[in-house]
């Protein structure tokens, strides 16, 4: 007798559906972020716009690295047991590493309390007061994600990242209209986004009474189909077989996985510590050149052009979280069940998208970035060239193929060599742009950033052909009698 399978359409089709949903959410954050950091050039001078542009670097780097680890972690953790066919899911582990990296973040921040007004906000104190606020704000924003992608909730991820940015663009749009004024009261946004997200969560936990444990076929077909599979049943069957069988297909297998796979402190703690490093080496990529340039440039605002030109790549990342998000959870499920071929197709036809559209992006910046950039989002009077933003659209798109990787070693378990695949394309960036090697410190960046994620690219490509380091699971079924 052997377990029931679902059609094998149905793991894509709900991987498929679940981006897609993500994708009207994030794509919307995209553009949204996009034009807040707009509307704020235009609103404020120059300087003060190259603060908030500061503001949210730190802020987006500091968050990245402690929380995003946590949101892989609930979402490949919870992916995975559910694919198993366990439907309970022990929140602790990942609250306590949770708090832990919030304190931590809340204790050098108070030490270096002078340090950051002063060096970096210039001596604003209220940008201190979002960046600390808005921080300790973003736990709760990053675990709900988490806990919402691992049970595949893209809807009510996407409504979570979108009202977040709806939030942010008002207080824009306030200044803007006259209805307030000032640098802080655009800076707020960054603050009141991450509480008002939350909205969404009363909604996701109000139907989490409803989930089933899902038997190992159905979660590969798409965690959402029938809690349980009827068992068919062919020639007599003795009493302890029965009991067997109506207790579900595989049910030892099951259960001796799932207390296998139990989260402890060291497993998740060492997950998250390798999450980390991937995410502190990605915002080095895309936030390294501001702080750089800002410390090193005679230009005041030389830094705020960089980070317009990085908004290049940053806006298509932001929308990839939808690809991300969903395909971390979908991979985990396919290499706990063994769906290696499906694997495979998962990861290729991503890359093949990105592909297509990382070509579209570098083709319209050489022939039109230039002038779009001057004189439609950012009005600054800087003249841009379109062989640098060429690169950075060619970067882009190496940068979202790594991510693309990088979500396939996360599923494999592999984030310790994944994490050393970005430390390393991090720092030989951030050497880069110290060097004196190119005198314009912008085209310095843009050459800088393509050839790190070439790197990045590459050593993680090397990673996805070496396969996972874990056996397969083998197939659930029960013999007949």
């Amino acid at each position: 007798m052997s377990a029931s399978k679902d059609p094998p359409g149905r793991s894509t089709g709900s991987y498929g559906r679940g981006a897609r949903i993500l994708s009207i959410g994030i794509a919307s954050t995209g553009l949204l972020t996009f034009a807040y950091f707009s509307i704020a050039s235009h609103v404020l001078g120059e300087a003060s716009a190259k603060r908030i542009d500061v503001l949210w670097s730190v802020m987006f780097v500091i968050i990245s690295v402690i929380y995003r680890p946590i949101e892989q972690l609930l979402s490949r953790t919870i992916a995975e047991r559910r694919a198993r066919g366990s439907a309970a899911h022990s929140l602790r582990v990942p609250m306590l590493i949770q708090a832990g990296f919030a304190f931590a973040f809340l204790v050098v921040a108070l030490v270096l309390h002078e340090q950051i007004v002063d060096g970096l906000f210039e001596g604003y104190a209220a940008l201190y007061d979002v960046l600390i606020v808005g921080t300790l704000a973003y736990a709760a924003s990053y675990f709900a994600r988490g806990w919402l992608a691992g049970h595949q909730r893209f809807a009510l991820f996407g409504g979570l990242v979108l009202m977040e940015s709806l939030t942010r663009i008002s207080f824009a749009i306030a200044v803007a209209l006259g209805i307030a004024s000032g640098q802080t009261v655009v800076a707020l946004g960054i603050a009141a986004a991450p509480f008002v997200s939350l909205v969404v969560v009363p909604a996701a936990f109000a139907r989490s009474g409803g989930d089933q444990p899902h038997g190992a076929a159905g979660a590969v077909a798409g965690h959402g189909g029938r809690a349980h599979e009827e068992p068919e049943i062919s020639g007599p069957i003795t009493v302890d077989e029965a009991d067997a069988a109506l207790a579900g297909p595989g049910t030892e297998a099951v259960q001796e996985a799932a207390a296998h796979d139990e989260l402890s402190l060291r497993r998740g703690g060492g997950f998250a510590l390798w999450v980390s490093g991937i995410m502190l080496s990605e915002q080095t990529l895309l936030n390294a050149a501001v702080l750089t340039v800002d410390a090193t440039s005679h230009e005041r605002v030389l830094a705020g052009i960089v980070f317009n030109v990085l908004l290049i790549a940053r806006a298509p990342l932001q929308l990839f979280q939808a690809i991300q998000t969903s395909l971390l959870p979908h991979l985990t499920g396919l290499e706990a069940t063994a769906g290696h071929e499906a694997f495979a197709r998962a990861v290729r036809v991503t890359v093949l998208a990105i592909a297509a559209f990382a070509t579209a992006v570098t083709v319209g910046l050489l022939i039109v970035g230039p002038f779009v950039l001057r004189h439609v989002f950012f009005g600054q009077n800087h003249e841009y060239n379109g062989f640098g933003l060429a690169l950075i659209g060619v970067g882009m798109g190496l940068h979202l193929t790594s991510g693309a990787l990088n979500q396939a070693a996360l599923a494999r378990d592999r984030a310790g060599a994944a994490a050393a695949c970005w430390i390393v394309s991090a720092v030989l960036f951030v050497a880069w742009m110290l060097s004196p090697a190119v005198s314009d410190e912008l085209l310095r960046t843009e050459i800088g950033y393509a050839g790190a994620t070439l790197l990045l690219a590459g050593s993680l490509a090397l990673l996805y052909r070496q396969g996972s380091t874990r056996a397969p699971a083998a197939p659930v079924a029960v013999a007949a009698g």
